[in-house]
């Protein structure tokens, strides 16, 4: 919910007999129409339980008032239909003050003979159901009316949430961010599994610090520091917390303040210019190389890079100078369509397979490929919270793809996504608009293959039919912003192709984070955690498929597995037959 009235748990757990239910709910109802409240029933009717959570804003006074009293008066409802104030979650912080009058003294006592006959000391979960304190001492606002707290002008765009903190307020603290399997969240967790690293720990020390902090500049402080640090970016919080905490905007935000007000660290200036570094590499590969090859160690040691990864070579020319010589002699003069390329740095200056393999295959399939003259995605800058470069970025793409109105497709998720996801967040007024619509347009090469596939523009007899026994690993932004199956269906397009999708989260490398010496324990125990021990079950030959370049670098630096990108896959379906002339 937006803004500071919150659905509240207190009353949530209700149950009375099948036979009272009626009657109960029509108290009920009357009940909260005295405090201006609209029920919502929810759970399990058919065995007496309700769910229902009154709507209050716990900064004010009256709102901890209304608490208090709608918790109490439910408690005194229950015991006239002699039910139960927790008839599934269990009485707990809230409950238990209300549970002497619920059970009776005689009852009541037997507890607290139970209590101190295994625990006489206290220190087992200490006022829980017996000796609680009241129900509204230790909360967050306590006495007059929380102090409004200055909203900083922030880099993205916190409106829709009612501004960071109420974006950080979002978490309700139901633990989904702690489930040790299924989905991608939370990574660091998973391998930790300390509170603190989990999405609602950092929600709540982000919260805490905004709130009660009294410093010129909170986000200097060390707790949210350590907090945030430890946080890969992955999004998978935007798509499987129940109240869509997004901690990597969380994050990018709060180092993007930390850097206005006490200036960028070196090393973070080196990490970002990771690109300009390889475009100017890229006038000299042999000798970028043998630089990278000699001098490897310090370069690693100066940038804080762990020893034991590896640095991507330059290659020996960018991707778009091979674009621009080879696409005169692969177009075909009776095009399909048009597909307009977002060819990003990554793909460009480091990896190029994969962009020359996406490219084959666009021609392959019949499509005319137009390359518009944009600048690097800003996909490092986000991470790394440079947010005023990020938009500088992002504003400069946007001006260039301005014109476009077909489709645009990416190589590397991150970096499409970022045209996605960040670009309309990152700008303001005409340009935001601008970038809504092209965010509209912008399509990872999975997704716009499953939408020709859907649509039947494409169809299995356009690819090869050699077989091949591939697995997929799909990568965090993909799978939280859009859908793992469908980057399945696609890769399945040839009709001998067997796919298994792995369920498998963050690798562990997420772009520039599992390089920095500090996190590459921490990136190893993720990537063993989520993929590795998924890969050493998958049968003999079967070949690893994913189209993250961080997501193959970390198989390669760990498991001396070479993953191929999507498109190289679909490509080899045509091995051993006649191109078409």
């Amino acid at each position: 919910m937006i803004g500071d009235a919150k659905a509240v748990a207190c009353i949530e757990d209700t149950a009375v007999s099948l036979d009272d239910l009626p009657a109960y709910i029509a108290e009920v109802e009357t009940l909260l129409q005295r405090y201006d409240q609209r029920a919502v029933y929810y759970a399990h009717a058919g065995a007496g339980e309700l769910h229902l959570r009154p709507v209050l804003d716990l900064k004010t006074a009256a709102g901890r008032a209304d608490f208090y009293h709608i918790t109490r008066d439910v408690a005194r409802l229950v015991k006239k239909y002699r039910g139960s104030l927790s008839g599934e979650h269990g009485d707990g912080r809230v409950r238990a003050p209300f549970l002497p009058e619920q059970l009776g003294p005689e009852v009541y006592a037997m507890l607290g003979a139970v209590k101190r006959a295994w625990d006489p000391r206290g220190i087992l979960n200490p006022g829980k159901i017996v000796d609680p304190p009241p129900m509204t001492e230790d909360l967050r606002y306590a006495g007059a009316d929380a102090p409004a707290h200055p909203h900083p002008a922030t880099g993205l765009d916190f409106a829709g949430s009612g501004g960071m903190l109420a974006a950080a307020e979002r978490c309700n603290g139901s633990g989904d961010c702690r489930k040790l399997s299924g989905g991608a969240m939370c990574p660091s967790y998973r391998a930790s599994r300390l509170e603190k690293d989990s999405t609602r720990g950092r929600a709540n020390v982000l919260r805490e610090i905004l709130t009660r902090d009294q410093r010129a500049n909170p986000f200097d402080h060390p707790a949210l520091a350590e907090a945030l640090d430890r946080c890969l970016g992955c999004k998978a919080c935007t798509a499987e917390c129940p109240s869509t905490v997004n901690l990597t905007d969380l994050k990018a935000e709060s180092l993007h303040q930390r850097h206005r007000a006490t200036g960028i660290p070196a090393r973070t200036r080196l990490l970002a210019a990771n690109d300009t570094l390889y475009r100017l590499g890229g006038y000299a590969p042999g000798l970028a190389n043998l630089l990278l090859r000699s001098c490897g160690t310090a370069l690693k040691r100066l940038a804080g890079v762990a020893p034991q990864r590896s640095l991507p070579p330059v290659p020996p020319e960018p991707l778009r100078r091979w674009y621009c010589r080879e696409r005169p002699r692969r177009e075909t003069t009776g095009p399909r369509g048009e597909v307009w390329l977002f060819g990003d740095e990554f793909s460009d200056r480091q990896d190029t397979r994969p962009g020359q393999d996406t490219l084959r295959l666009l021609w392959r399939l019949g499509y005319r490929v137009h390359w518009p003259a944009h600048g690097p995605s800003g996909r490092a800058e986000l991470s790394l919270g440079l947010l005023d470069r990020a938009r500088a970025r992002a504003a400069a793409n946007v001006r260039t793809l301005a014109g476009v109105r077909g489709e645009i497709v990416g190589i590397e998720p991150s970096a499409l996504l970022s045209l996605r996801d960040e670009y309309p967040r990152l700008l303001r007024g005409a340009e935001r608009e601008t970038a809504l619509r092209l965010a509209g347009q912008a399509l990872t090469l999975a997704e716009w293959l499953h939408r020709r596939l859907e649509r039947g523009e494409l169809g299995r007899d356009d690819f090869g039919d050699r077989p091949r026994r591939l697995a997929l690993h799909v990568h965090c932004h993909q799978r939280a912003l859009g859908s793992a199956a469908h980057c399945a269906a696609a890769l399945a397009a040839p009709r001998n192709f067997h796919v298994t999708l792995l369920d498998s989260g963050c690798c562990g490398m997420a772009g520039s984070f599992g390089y920095a010496t500090r996190h590459y324990a921490l990136s190893r125990a993720i990537a063993e955690d989520s993929l590795l021990g998924r890969l050493r079950k998958l049968p003999p030959g079967t070949q690893l498929v994913a189209a993250g370049t961080s997501c193959r670098h970390q198989v390669r630096d760990l498991a001396s597995v070479n993953a191929i990108h999507p498109a190289s896959a679909l490509l080899t379906s045509f091995e051993n037959t006649t191109p078409p002339t």
